[in-house]
């Protein structure tokens, strides 16, 4: 067989031409499967690039789910912090809010056992100087007797001083009215007022008893009932030092007036008012029927009541102006109650003196000079 040759252009040489076509149809194979494998290796890397970018997108929106949740919590335990804080606050306002409500009441109450004490003090401090009083009233008028007889006996002290407190005290506030001491071993109240107005109306009776004890007895207002209708007196009052239980101050207990020393005037002012309002309207209506129930519902009405209270109270502010007026002065009470302890001292020497000049027996010992504590 014949091979046909063709001529290399480049170096001459003789090459069969099977070769030739054969070594063209290799290299244009190998050009074509070059290309596939550049296609095939482009699809491939795409593919790769496309599984890649779908990762890293899983694994991206994976970050943004776990970062969302992180953020959710976060945001929950913010929520959580914020409202425990709150709570925390409102707590601690609630606290405060309670310390200051108890201090408060704390103070209130305070305020109260201090006014009472002062209330209670300044009453004691007035029957105390009532007592002083009395007591140098007594050894002045001793002193007096001594002076014009040596040999006759001390005059005793003349009835309670809450009792000559208060009848001196009804006596120079109501002038037109008749004060009367109910004398000792007579049945009946201590004093006894008859309401007068300046006019000379008589406008009704007034029973007053002087109670200075300790405690209460309940036996009191039975026994000055009883000497009201004895009396037939209008109106029975108790001035004690000591009122019943729910009585503070003024009020009613068992159908008698009660009230404390300090209140006596002021509410002798409200019934005595009372009284004369009846006995006018009394007398102009002379001809009204059942006068005794009109004037028992006037005196028991809640008007009659609101006057009384209303009166009280303006004379309780008269006095707290008094006892401050009272405490402005209590440096000169002491000066005064210096030089009065040593006229008392001087007194008792010169009756000693006296007495043991002339015995004795002559002349008695003097209660008031013998329980003089010693200077």
């Amino acid at each position: 067989m014949n091979d046909t040759t063709i001529t290399c252009p480049k170096c001459g040489a003789e090459i069969p031409l099977t070769q030739a076509v054969a070594h063209r149809l290799r290299e244009q194979l190998e050009a074509d499967f070059q290309r596939r494998l550049a296609q095939e290796r482009k699809k491939l890397q795409a593919e790769a690039a496309r599984a890649a970018e779908a990762k890293v997108s899983l694994e991206l929106k994976d970050l943004r789910n776990q970062l969302a949740e992180r953020d959710a919590r976060l945001k929950e335990a913010q929520q959580a912090e914020l409202q425990l804080r709150k709570e925390k606050r409102a707590l601690e306002d609630a606290r405060k809010n309670f310390e200051l409500d108890l201090q408060r009441r704390l103070d209130a109450e305070r305020k109260k056992i201090v006014e009472d004490a002062a209330r209670q003090a300044a009453e004691a401090e007035r029957l105390k100087l009532a007592d002083k009083d009395k007591v140098i009233a007594d050894l002045q008028k001793q002193i007096a007797e001594l002076q014009q007889r040596a040999q006759q006996g001390s005059v005793q002290l003349q009835g309670e001083t809450l009792e000559i407190t208060l009848e001196a005290d009804l006596r120079a506030a109501f002038p037109f009215d008749e004060i009367a001491e109910v004398k000792k071993g007579q049945r009946g109240a201590d004093i006894t007022q008859r309401v007068r107005t300046n006019a000379g109306l008589d406008c009704g009776l007034i029973l007053w008893e002087a109670k200075r004890a300790r405690n209460w007895s309940a036996d009191w207002p039975e026994k000055l009932r009883e000497d009201q209708r004895e009396a037939g007196a209008d109106l029975a009052v108790i001035v004690t030092t000591c009122p019943p239980e729910g009585v503070r101050g003024i009020g009613q207990h068992d159908g008698v007036w009660v009230c404390e020393p300090g209140l006596a005037v002021a509410l002798a002012a409200a019934l005595r008012q009372g009284l004369v309002n009846t006995a006018v309207q009394r007398v102009q209506e002379v001809n009204r029927a059942d006068k005794a129930q009109v004037l028992y519902a006037h005196l028991c009405s809640v008007e009659f009541r609101q006057h009384i209270e209303a009166v009280v109270e303006a004379f309780k502010g008269l006095q707290d102006q008094l006892e401050a007026e009272q405490r402005a002065f209590a440096r000169q009470w002491k000066e005064r109650e210096q030089q009065l302890r040593k006229a008392i001292t001087h007194t008792a020497m010169l009756y000693g003196g006296i007495q043991g000049i002339v015995g004795r027996e002559a002349l008695p010992e003097i209660k008031s000079l013998a329980l003089l504590p010693p200077d």
